[in-house]
């Protein structure tokens, strides 16, 4: 086990990065524990939405006495009522990088919020456009009286390109995509392809992982996570942010679980009914992920579902890491 990361940097003075992405139940947590354990390493969560406070079992974050003594960052650092925006993670997670290398650990970011991760990876630029209240308050009134599709058309209409990769019930960057688009009459995809720069010229040494397995067998586990998060009490944890004054407009409560069960919990579907729109909301959310980490530079991707045992997995990606880094690395599967 390498003991001092900060010796390992290349030419250029870049520190190791190492990245772990992929689909949301395809297992990067608990593999994330023992890479993190084997490398001397600390975790950098990249989920948008384990950022927030008493949102633990629809985000289906490790909470503290089950981290194994790894070192988290970026959890449970903003109350629910606050949005978080992609340049508040890419500014944090830049500090946690440098504070995590030089104390001589490696820095490991993991999660599946693939813009969020991209945009630490690749240093992309983001301007300032400002917003637009009443127009945000016009478009939700919009939506309201005719529809998320009608909405979702509205965005297609000038942006076609975000449109396809946002589903109708995406509210929130429907909205935030018209906004742009009315404040710089440019398209929020030609801003993001503008903010981009040189996506070869990582600030970082990458070692990005994907995690891959046969899409029934993902859906079948997703299923499982939601059946899950049900039984240990997701409409419990829906209700108490409710009680507490936490809006169902909040950015936080348009998460994958909290709308479905705030909308059950509204008197506006059934239970049946909400359980059944959580589990395919995940899997088009599974999708969309994949979709996005295809595109990712330099990624190489690991079948974890391909009946290979855990130790086989844990030693391939073991191996890769080694040679992106250029480093010896003494592993032990347990």
């Amino acid at each position: 086990m390498l003991t001092n990361w900060n010796q390992e940097v290349d030419v250029d003075g870049r520190p190791p990065l190492l990245v772990l992405v992929g689909p949301t139940a395809v297992g990067k947590t608990a593999l994330s524990l023992k890479l993190a354990k084997a490398l001397n390493a600390e975790v950098i969560s990249g989920d948008s939405m384990q950022v927030y406070k008493r949102m633990d079992i629809g985000t289906a974050k490790l909470l503290p006495d089950d981290r194994e003594g790894v070192p988290h960052h970026l959890i449970d650092i903003r109350e629910p009522e606050y949005p978080f925006s992609v340049s508040e993670f890419q500014q944090l997670c830049g500090e946690a990088i440098a504070d995590i290398h030089g104390r001589g650990k490696l820095p490991f970011i993991v999660g599946g919020t693939g813009l969020y991760v991209e945009s630490v990876c690749y240093g992309f630029r983001f301007q300032d456009i400002g917003s637009d209240e009443r127009f945000r308050e016009e478009m939700r009134a919009f939506a309201q009286s005719e529809g998320a599709q009608a909405l979702h058309d509205r965005l297609n209409a000038v942006d076609p390109v975000t449109a396809a990769k946002l589903h109708p019930n995406d509210e929130g960057r429907i909205i935030r995509a018209l906004e742009v688009f009315r404040l710089t009459g440019i398209p929020l995809s030609d801003s993001q392809d503008q903010s981009r720069g040189d996506d070869k010229a990582s600030p970082y040494r990458l070692c990005i992982i994907g995690l891959t397995m046969d899409r029934e067998e993902l859906y079948r586990r997703i299923d499982a996570r939601v059946d899950g998060m049900l039984e240990e009490g997701l409409v419990e944890e829906v209700s108490s942010l409710l009680r507490d004054g936490v809006p169902r407009e909040a950015v936080a409560m348009r998460g994958l679980g909290y709308k479905e069960i705030a909308a059950y919990l509204a008197g506006e579907t059934d239970y049946d009914e909400a359980v059944r729109l959580l589990k395919r909301d995940t899997r088009h959310f599974a999708k969309r992920q994949l979709s996005w980490f295809r595109h990712m530079k330099g990624l190489e991707w690991v079948d974890v579902g391909d009946g290979s045992k855990n130790s086989d997995v844990f030693k391939r990606i073991c191996d890769i890491i080694a040679g992106k880094f250029h480093i010896d690395i003494e592993y032990i599967w347990t």
